[in-house]
């Protein structure tokens, strides 16, 4: 595990204090906490997450992946998860690296590489763990070397990216990015389809439209959602309006009855009930108890 132990010093030394630091490199960013943080539900957007130091919880529905340095996470689809940092301290504070997974770029490797079009049938959960291989850790520790190089950055950043998509494309979880990249296969259906949720979550839908945007059967589309997401379309909508309803609470100091009006809810009592149900306390009392707590800058890592 030499290779992480490197990334954990460099992390260590490019970032100083907590939250999520975009790079220069585009797509990269460094997170840090120095100690454990609430539960915080974010939208995850296709990532490859590596933790170089601590340990961190996420959860899809009812699935839960721990992981630590010693396995990636790869993040396949938009997922409303809950993720928590359970293990930092100021000493050996959390580190991890997260590279979002750009599609086209995927595509293109899979081109010039050769890699079999291996999609399937089927869809699969969009999130899942694997061991971190020295190939993977080797080519992420060349990238964020490059932040300590600037002027290095234009040229050989974009190589450095594409071996680490390339040894991901090689290793287990082939058929999910090759899914990713191609555009007829389950999963890009079923991102269609969240991608028209996510551009339309305060208004209500039907089932039908929403399959005629994804280009599956309604019954289709409902299978392959769940199996990617865990929730339903509808259960997917209720997360995404909720998410947002916090983050106008917490951010532009709404009123818990606007912020659910602004985010499709007719009723103040149905959204006050459903935000306790997700959350675990009411609107005004969970944004004072997020305000005073850690983990608050560590919303959507």
């Amino acid at each position: 595990m030499q290779q992480v132990e490197k990334l954990a010093a460099l992390a260590g030394r490019l970032v100083a204090t907590d939250g999520i630091h975009e790079t220069a490199i585009p797509r990269l960013a460094l997170i840090r906490s120095c100690r454990p943080t609430e539960p915080l539900h974010v939208l995850h957007e296709p990532a490859l997450c590596i933790i170089v130091q601590g340990r961190k919880q996420v959860m899809l529905g009812s699935s839960v992946y721990c992981y630590d340095r010693s396995q990636y996470l790869v993040v396949s689809v938009d997922v409303p998860v809950v993720g928590q940092v359970i293990e930092a301290s100021a000493e050996q504070p959390y580190l991890c690296i997260r590279l979002n997974l750009d599609p086209v770029l995927l595509g293109s490797i899979m081109l010039e590489a050769g890699v079999d079009e291996a999609v399937g049938s089927g869809a699969r959960p969009g999130l899942a763990l694997n061991p971190a291989t020295p190939e993977v850790l080797d080519a992420a520790l060349r990238m964020v070397r490059l932040l300590e190089t600037p002027r290095d950055i234009p040229m050989l950043a974009p190589l450095a990216e594409r071996e680490i998509l390339y040894r991901l494309m090689n290793g287990e979880q082939a058929v999910r990015l090759c899914q990713i990249a191609t555009g007829e296969s389950r999963l890009q259906q079923v991102n269609r389809a969240i991608g028209w949720i996510k551009r339309n979550y305060d208004k209500a839908f039907s089932v039908e439209t929403l399959a005629r945007e994804a280009r599956m059967s309604p019954s289709a589309l409902h299978q392959h959602f769940k199996a990617v997401t865990t929730m339903s379309p509808l259960q997917y909508q209720k997360q995404l309006r909720l998410q947002e309803a916090r983050r106008l609470i917490l951010g532009t100091a709404l009123d818990a009855a606007s912020a659910g009006f602004r985010v499709g809810y007719e009723s103040p009592s149905q959204f006050s009930r459903e935000y306790r149900r997700l959350f675990g306390a009411p609107p005004l009392r969970d944004a004072a108890r997020l305000r005073g707590s850690a983990g608050l800058d560590m919303i959507g890592a």
